[in-house]
């Protein structure tokens, strides 16, 4: 579905993204896990044409995207979820949602409102919350708000970005258990998290990224066994049965 090749990105005259390869097939959910600064919100900002890659090639469903503008991204089947929601604080939840759905009311506006009950079933605090303003929420009901809008774009391929950040833990295991239903419908997910093990439990594959480069990638559950990853990332000091 999504394919990236040999892709630089710079902010100035400091590169970013230092020739990322990467591949997300359909139906999958392919994590990006690494340190602060490694390039992983860069990475989707890329994608999604909010930042504009200076060479490489990025590819979705085949048709090539990287000079397409965010909003034609948008239409062509990708939306994102951003670092810190990013939800318009003066504005309703419904009406969130609704902003969520902009480009497809010409095309099939009719269904919007089936959709929006699809939210608040999957979201039942939205639902409650549905005319207060979204500023006013918690961290984890203006999470959940994100997906949400996102989700009301109908994408083929939904990028998240964070969405652990600032959770406490029943929410953190909630908004990943909404990741993991969106999947069984057919969602594609590319998600950059800092809480890898939770990220590896949930992806299908992954990428390890370092200071805007690829490091490791492979099967999720082979990255969380491999010995580099658990020390730096999943909390492991190594192997004290180990003699000198």
């Amino acid at each position: 579905m999504l394919k990236l090749e040999g892709v630089n990105t710079y902010y100035g005259r400091i590169q970013a993204l230092c020739d990322i390869s990467l591949e997300v097939a359909t139906g999958e959910i392919v994590a990006v896990i690494g340190p602060n600064g490694a390039g992983k919100t860069t990475l989707l900002n890329t994608i999604s044409g909010v930042t504009v890659a200076r060479g490489g090639r990025i590819a979705f469903q085949g048709r090539p995207i990287g000079n397409r503008s965010p909003e034609d991204i948008v239409r062509l089947g990708i939306s994102q979820v951003p670092e810190r929601r990013q939800i318009f604080g003066t504005m309703s939840v419904l009406d969130n949602l609704l902003l969520g759905a902009y480009h497809r009311y010409r095309r099939d506006g009719k269904a919007i409102p089936a959709d929006i009950e699809a939210v608040f079933e999957i979201f039942p605090r939205l639902q409650e919350r549905r005319n207060q303003a979204a500023g006013t929420m918690s961290g984890g009901e203006q999470q959940m708000l994100a997906l949400g809008r996102a989700w009301m774009a109908r994408p083929k391929l939904l990028l998240m970005d964070e969405p652990s950040l600032g959770l406490a833990p029943l929410l953190v295991k909630e908004i990943f258990r909404v990741s993991g239903q969106l999947r069984r419908q057919g969602m594609t997910i590319l998600l950059v998290e800092q809480n890898a093990r939770a990220a590896l439990e949930l992806a299908d594959r992954a990428y390890v990224m370092e200071s805007g480069q690829v490091v490791a990638e492979g099967p999720a559950v082979e990255l969380a066994r491999d010995e580099r990853v658990q020390i730096a990332y999943l909390g492991r000091t190594g192997d004290r049965s180990r003699t000198p």
